[in-house]
């Protein structure tokens, strides 16, 4: 044709020879293809299956097919994965009824059944990431904590297989073999549990992929016990080590290699001695457990200390152990508080005897009669001495909250604990979630093993202490988790006014990361985040960005500016607002008098 035009244009005569070249060593769909690829723009699903008869037709591999047609072998392969999907969606794609973006979705698998299948579940929602969701509804990602726990390197050796995403960051694939990966995870759960059963001496231990919160089981905690004469003087050494080197490089910008492994060496020392200043009763060892769990990210997390209802102690045994375990002394302090203390538990023991002898010879009804007046006499004294009453009131709660099953109180307040974990995935991995547990199990470690001495332990507490007790014990009941069709409006009305009266600031507990909110929302709510958090012109700049970008640059930006989402904020104290009104004070008994 280009001849023929010259001939027109008289450049050249109609006779004029023309040198052919005939080229048998290439296929004419390659020499078609390649003048289409490098000349001429042709329809992106012409490439595709062009590309896909190469390869299944003359056995070229991607990189063969990129050096003949001058791209990357990764554009190659991303063109193959195209051209494998279902005809009938890269028909709908040449028809302008999917857009490339949708049809790389589907591309993300070559079950070509599997993605007419999803096509057809697709309703208005047709985005590109439902359509990924979709297809890997019944696979794992890489980043999953069952995968990170196992690691893909033992996933494939035990014959698993992993599906690649090309035209995204997948960060690792997706796993197809849910149940091996099952397998691996139950099995190293289970090694893991074996290993700890014969280091520390554990009655039993039993792995789990999340914490079984419903165990009904008491916990015993560690108490403080004296390092040995040997351990006290390694770590005096290794203390003493770490301080002079500390002052050694205490000007240096950057610590010598040796140096700053020596450090770690030291810090490794110390903690481990810190860590025999606490230890378990042996008794609760040989009959307690410990529960092996898969954490958020794919670490183990062990959790010591449970004692199932069938291995406590019957009452008989306790007081033989405490017989036991009397200080026989020389007269001292320590065993005149002892005799002292045995005194009141004997006097105690008598007037229990006496009340139970009288009841025998009392009816029921009687028995009812007389102690509902006890009763209302205990309600009168009590609502004039608050002071009692806040002994009362954490005696019986933390009456339930540490000891299971024990119903040891008189107050009848019952308090419900929700478990924020079933919430709030990984919640007390994060460094709140950590503070609370470690506040938790100090108090725990100072809890009389008997609850019979519960009473006492609170009533000799320091006000101060006490109080702290009391805002422990009623903080583990604080709810204020929003659940779909929630029915607590005012409960969370009220919510709104307890985060005022404690001036509850989330920027100390929270931050919008990829995790924990940005990865989790649409493009609009990451831009009007951070139009709020940093400037209309960086939510402008963002714009532009695919999700998984836009997200992680916006993690970035709101890093330092201390942005919350609106139901993370706490409203501006008003004047006099969330102080509680004064309650007017009945005196029943003046009124009775009169």
């Amino acid at each position: 044709m280009a001849q023929l035009l010259r001939v027109k244009r008289k450049e050249i005569k109609k006779t004029e020879p023309i040198r052919c070249i005939i080229d048998t060593a290439n296929d004419p769909h390659e020499i078609s293809l390649d003048e289409n690829v490098t000349r001429e723009n042709m329809h992106p699903a012409d490439q595709f299956e062009a590309f896909r008869k190469l390869a299944e037709e003359r056995g070229f591999g991607a990189e063969q097919i990129a050096a003949r047609f001058g791209v990357t072998p990764h554009v190659v392969r991303q063109r193959l994965r195209l051209g494998a999907v279902s005809p009938r969606l890269i028909q709908l794609y040449r028809d302008g009824d999917l857009t490339l973006e949708q049809l790389m979705a589907f591309a993300i698998t070559d079950d070509q059944a599997r993605q007419e299948s999803v096509y057809e579940r697709l309703s208005y929602d047709r985005d590109a990431s439902t359509i990924r969701r979709l297809l890997t509804e019944t696979h794992v990602a890489a980043t999953d904590r069952r995968a990170r726990f196992v690691g893909l390197e033992a996933y494939i050796e035990a014959g698993g297989t992993i599906l690649r995403d090309l035209f995204t960051e997948d960060r690792g694939g997706y796993l197809e073999d849910l149940a091996l990966l099952d397998l691996l995870v139950t099995a190293r759960l289970g090694r893991e549990a074996d290993a700890l059963r014969a280091a520390e001496g554990w009655k039993w231990t039993e792995p789990h992929l999340d914490f079984p919160y419903a165990h009904g089981m008491r916990r015993a905690y560690t108490h403080p016990v004296e390092l040995s004469a040997e351990d006290q003087t390694a770590l005096q050494v290794a203390q003493t080590e770490f301080d002079e080197l500390t002052e050694q490089h205490r000007a240096a910008d950057e610590l010598p290699d040796e140096v700053d492994a020596r450090f770690g060496e030291l810090e490794n020392q110390i903690e481990q001695f810190e860590a025999k200043r606490q230890a378990y009763d042996p008794g609760d060892v040989a009959r307690g457990g410990a529960f092996v769990i898969l954490n958020h990210d794919g670490t183990i997390r062990i959790e010591r200390g449970f004692i199932r209802p069938e291995d406590e102690k019957s009452p008989a045994e306790a007081r033989r152990e405490g017989d036991a375990e009397a200080p026989d002394g020389d007269g001292g302090e320590d065993d005149q508080a002892t005799r002292d203390g045995q005194g009141e538990e004997e006097e105690s023991e008598e007037e229990e005897s006496e009340e139970e002898e009288e009841e025998q010879s009392l009816s029921d009804t009687l028995v009812r009669d007389l102690t509902a007046h006890r009763t209302l006499g205990l309600r009168l004294n009590l609502s004039e001495q608050p002071d009692v009453a806040i002994v009362a009131v954490t005696h019986a709660l933390a009456a339930q909250i540490f000891y299971i099953g024990a119903n040891a109180h008189v107050v009848g307040i019952q308090p419900v604990k929700t478990e924020l974990a079933t919430h709030a995935v990984g919640i007390e991995d994060i460094p709140a979630g950590k503070a609370w547990s470690d506040r938790h199990a100090n108090w725990a470690r100072q809890m009389p093993r008997d609850v019979a001495g519960l009473w006492e332990f609170v009533a000799e507490l320091d006000h101060d202490s006490r109080m702290v007790l009391f805002a422990h014990c009623t903080a583990l009941t604080a709810n204020a988790v929003k659940l779909p069709f929630d029915l607590r409006p005012r409960a969370l009305a009220v919510a709104s006014r307890l985060a005022r009266a404690v001036a509850l600031d989330m920027t100390g507990y929270w931050r919008p990361t990829v995790q924990s909110y940005l990865g989790r929302v649409t493009k609009a709510n990451i831009l009007e985040a951070v139009h709020e958090g940093v400037s209309e012109e960086a939510a402008d700049r963002l714009s532009g960005m695919k999700k998984a970008e836009m997200a992680a640059a916006a993690e970035q930006l709101l890093a330092a500016t201390g942005w919350l989402p609106p139901l993370l904020r706490t409203a501006k104290m008003q004047d006099q607002a969330g102080a509680p009104d004064e309650a007017p004070r009945h005196d029943f008994c003046s009124q009775a008098a009169e």
